[in-house]
Formats: C-alpha cells, sequence, structure tokens
C-alpha cells in the first residue's frame, strides 16, 4: 500500500487543532534567540578540532522538540481513517401493504386443501411468498416495504423498510380484531395511512396494495377522498376484494357449550369503491375468491418500474492520536536526553 493511498482518506476529527502546530516556531524562536556569551579575542586561540560532531548536531534537540509540537497538535486534532464506507445501492420501488383486520376476516373460504385458514392467515401466508420468494415469485429483497393494519381504525405496524425480517415478523403477528368498539372498515384511514407514510420516500414507483373483504363503514376519511391524495402524490394504488361474496364460512363460538361451530355469515365487498380507488391512482382492481388471487396481484408488482433505493452505512473509525501522542513524547525525552548529556550547552 502507498503512502498516498492511506493518507487519502486520514480525516481529522477536530481540524481546528491543527493550529496548534505552529508552536513549533515558537521553539526554534526561543532556541535561536540570544543567550549568555563567551567572548574571545581571537578565534585563533580555539583548539583546531573546535567544530566536532556535538558542535554539528546542536540543532538536533531543537528539531525533535519542534517535530513533537507539530506532532502533539495533530494528535490534539484527532487523526483517524475510516474502516470500512459501505455503500449499497439496491434497485426497488416503495410498497405500503394496507391489511384489513375487522371481524369479518375471520372467514375460511381462502382455505387451501384441508387446512382450514382465515382469510387473514391466507393474506399474511401469500404475503411472505411475495416478500421472501417462491418458486413462482421473484421476492422483493430490494424493494422497501411496510404494513398498515386498519379495522375500525388506522395504524402503522411497520415503516418503510429494507430489514424484510423485522418486516415479516411484524405481519406474522398481525391478528383479527376482537373487541367490538375497535372493529368496522375504515378503508379510507387505512389507505389515507399508507399515502402519509409513502410520502417520505424518494423511490421514483411507490405503490399501495389495499386488501379488504368489507365495506367502508368506520373511520374520518372518504375511500375516494385518500384516493384523491394517493393521485395527488403520484401513488398507484392496487385494490384486492379478498373472499367471497354473499355468504362464508365462520367458526363461531357456541353460546352454551363454548365448542367452534361452523356457520355461514353473509359478507359484502363493496367491489365498485375498490375499481374507482384503482382507477383513480393508475393502479389495478383484483377480485380475490382464493390465494391462488393472491398471488397474481403480486407477479403483476414484480413489473412495475424499478427504482435505486441507497443505503450508507457508516462509519467505524481507527483513532491515530494515541500513537502520534507517544511518538511525540518519545521525541520530547530524546531531545531533553540529548540536552542532557552529549549536546549539553554551556552556559
Amino acid at each position: 500500500m502507498s503512502l498516498a493511498s492511506l493518507i487519502a482518506p486520514l480525516e481529522f476529527r477536530e481540524p481546528w487543532y491543527l493550529l496548534s502546530c505552529l508552536s513549533s516556531l515558537l521553539i526554534v524562536l526561543a532556541a535561536f534567540s540570544p543567550s549568555g556569551r563567551v567572548l574571545f579575542s581571537s578565534l585563533k586561540i580555539l583548539p583546531s578540532h573546535a567544530h566536532t560532531f556535538r558542535t554539528r548536531l546542536v540543532w538536533l534537540p531543537t528539531a525533535l522538540l519542534a517535530l513533537a509540537a507539530i506532532l502533539l497538535g495533530i494528535a490534539l486534532s484527532g487523526p483517524r481513517l475510516p474502516d470500512r464506507s459501505q455503500r449499497i445501492e439496491r434497485e426497488g420501488i416503495a410498497i405500503m401493504m394496507a391489511v384489513d383486520i375487522s371481524g369479518s376476516m375471520q372467514a375460511l373460504d381462502l382455505s387451501e386443501g384441508d387446512v382450514e385458514r382465515t382469510r387473514l392467515d391466507a393474506v399474511k401466508s401469500v404475503f411472505s411468498e411475495f416478500v421472501r420468494g417462491t418458486d413462482t415469485l421473484a421476492g422483493r429483497p430490494d424493494d422497501q416495504i411496510g404494513v398498515i393494519s386498519f379495522a375500525g381504525f388506522a395504524d402503522t405496524r411497520c415503516p418503510l423498510t429494507l430489514d424484510h425480517d423485522i418486516l415479516m415478523q411484524v405481519a406474522e403477528g398481525l391478528e383479527i380484531v376482537t373487541a367490538r368498539r375497535e372493529d368496522g372498515t375504515a378503508v379510507g384511514d387505512g389507505l389515507g395511512l399508507a399515502v402519509e407514510r409513502l410520502r417520505a420516500s424518494k423511490a421514483k414507483s411507490r405503490i399501495i396494495i389495499l386488501l379488504t373483504d368489507g365495506v367502508n363503514n368506520r373511520g374520518e376519511e372518504t375511500p375516494l377522498a385518500a384516493a384523491e391524495l394517493a393521485a395527488t402524490e403520484g401513488i398507484k394504488v392496487y385494490t384486492i376484494g379478498a373472499g367471497s361474496q354473499g355468504f362464508a364460512p365462520v367458526r363461531v363460538p357456541d353460546p352454551f357449550t363454548g365448542r367452534q361451530t361452523l356457520q355461514q355469515v353473509e359478507v359484502q365487498i363493496d367491489e365498485e369503491t375498490l375499481q374507482a380507488i384503482a382507477e383513480r391512482t393508475g393502479g389495478r382492481y383484483f377480485r380475490a375468491t382464493n390465494a391462488e388471487g393472491l398471488r397474481k396481484v403480486y407477479g403483476e408488482i414484480d413489473s412495475l418500474e424499478r427504482t435505486k433505493i441507497g443505503e450508507e452505512r457508516f462509519r467505524e473509525y481507527t483513532e491515530y492520536y494515541r500513537h502520534v501522542t507517544v511518538l511525540a513524547l518519545m521525541l520530547c525525552a530524546l531531545a531533553w536526553l540529548l540536552m542532557a548529556t552529549v549536546l549539553r550547552r554551556l552556559p
């Protein structure tokens, strides 16, 4: 490694302290200022060998002290080298998943095979496949993804992140609301909150996947007003109507025995509003009556425009002030030793 390549990334924590290096000039001026003299009437009376190695090296202690002063000034300024600068540049889009967690998401019509799964369980499973990837889905390792949940109220569960392990822990922890006061379907509030969370993203392509199985019946913001806000911000909204229309099987506890019984419960999806949201924002509406319908949404997302998202992870330093300080003290000790012994000056 060349000296130039080593010095190039060198930084100083407090560069103004480098001005203290000028104290070396005071040391030089003090060393050569007039002092006591011995006068001779003629140089001829001096011995012929007067110019010895001592006279030739009389400047050495002063030079060592001046260099030590410079080194101490450098030490005060905090010289350091960055161990490594990591810059991760990824190509991806910003995605906010807005998921309905109202009581109707307990319906079992999105089950696969012989395994009963609620609508929310199916949504979480396919969302995991979308993020992590499967044989049919490439996965989204380069996307910033976040999660919003809504029932009677909307909540941010996970902000936009590239840390998909944390994202999936949050998503897998979503649960259907059980308290009556928290139940309902605030589609407008969920969509509006997702737009707010995407506003700060610098990704060129920003989308919302809005999944619900019901009709907007709670919240302060209407779905179409939230859609207008998304369109103004240039955010596409892909809407998904999840589950069957009419009646769906739901496990309901028997009030007398407490055992779970399977009943057909009436459900309704406001497809007209979901279609209007998608059209106003340049997105698309999907009807998902099974888990495979959900996978089609993510296949569409895979074809969207990608943009570069940079993450700079910086910075751990190796500090060198200790090394420089020790070297300066060694030079001072050497200078004082020389002045006290072989290069001692009289008077």
